[in-house]
């Protein structure tokens, strides 16, 4: 197996590496209960409904 004919510099690994760092997820506050949602995404409201963007999109199940 081929090795490296010179070490990596602290620099040239560190940029490689620049890119890896794990972001915090993006969270949208809901309008209607005023609670942390991901954006583009249908979520479940306090009565069993799914809401996007505020709507109610489908009915709730009891």
């Amino acid at each position: 197996m081929p090795t490296p004919k010179k070490k990596t510099s602290r620099a040239k690994r560190g940029m490689r590496r620049s890119h890896d760092a794990i972001s915090a997820p993006a969270m949208a506050v809901d309008k209607k209960s005023g609670e942390l949602v991901r954006p583009h995404r249908a979520h479940k409201g306090t009565d069993g409904a799914f809401y996007y963007k505020g709507k109610q999109i489908s009915a709730s199940k009891s």
